[in-house]
């Protein structure tokens, strides 16, 4: 039983890399659209230094691994069921938690991917040096940032059909990146939406990753990364019971 398990979580992964390698449009935004606003926001424009590079490396990686996750599990998600291989899953003896974890194995690869030229572009052409420990560290948050968002599409998968998870997960990905402060810090926003961002995973994501840098808070005052780390982990648990819901409401 453990070997057929495993033998249908690798078979769901090479199908979800393949479904993937043949459909560049949803590749190349998640992998080119990151490196290069993050080459943007770091060398064109002016004003823009290390300190500013540092900044951006921990906000970018997390808007680098928001495009596969949600539009990977929203869009993905909505697409199988309105096609009906859903339906077909659920007729097969191949479990349920290979579909998902090759969803979550393949997310992270894409991930990785859209990460590294981020990270290698930080590290040689805006030259900003960390301990390996700090690159370690930070790479792993970024890829662990993947779990909440990876929720938040599922949600959107089972909520909505191929058209509607399109719109609502484009509305998450991009109010959740603007107002997370991504990419303008949360500090520059009026009271109330400074309030409402510590609400966003994006935010305290970014704030985790901003003290892995050594970079200010977004806030403008002292961050505690505990208190971070328990929002986040709120938040998920939060967010994989919505899943769980969406998921069962769908299947009755």
């Amino acid at each position: 039983m453990k070997y057929l398990s495993l033998n249908a979580f690798f078979n769901e992964c090479g199908a979800e890399i393949l479904k993937a390698v043949r459909a560049p449009e949803y590749i190349l935004p998640t992998l080119i659209l990151p490196v290069a606003f993050y080459a943007l926001f770091t060398f064109a424009l002016p004003n823009s230094g290390a300190n500013s590079a540092r900044y951006l490396l921990a906000t970018y990686g997390v808007f680098a691994v928001m495009g596969p996750a949600i539009f990977g599990f929203g869009v993905g998600v909505a697409n199988e069921r309105d096609r009906g291989w859903l339906k077909l899953k659920r007729a097969s003896p191949a479990p349920s938690a290979a579909y998902i974890g090759a969803k979550i194995m393949v997310t992270l690869i894409f991930a990785s991917l859209a990460l590294i030229p981020i990270y290698l572009l930080a590290g040689f052409g805006a030259d900003i040096t960390m301990a390996r420990s700090a690159w370690f560290m930070l790479f792993g948050l970024h890829l662990l940032s993947v779990l909440p968002f990876a929720l938040i599409g599922l949600t959107l998968g089972f909520s909505f059909n191929s058209n509607g998870a399109i719109a609502v997960s484009n509305i998450f990905f991009l109010g959740m990146a603007a107002l997370g402060g991504l990419w303008i810090p949360a500090f520059l926003f009026p009271t109330a939406l400074q309030k409402f961002a510590t609400t966003l995973p994006s935010y305290q994501l970014a704030e985790i990753a901003l003290a892995i840098v050594g970079a200010p808070s977004q806030s403008g005052v002292d961050r505690i990364p505990m208190q971070n780390l328990m929002i986040i982990a709120i938040m998920t648990i939060v967010l994989a019971g919505l899943a769980i819901w969406a998921w069962s409401r769908q299947r009755n």
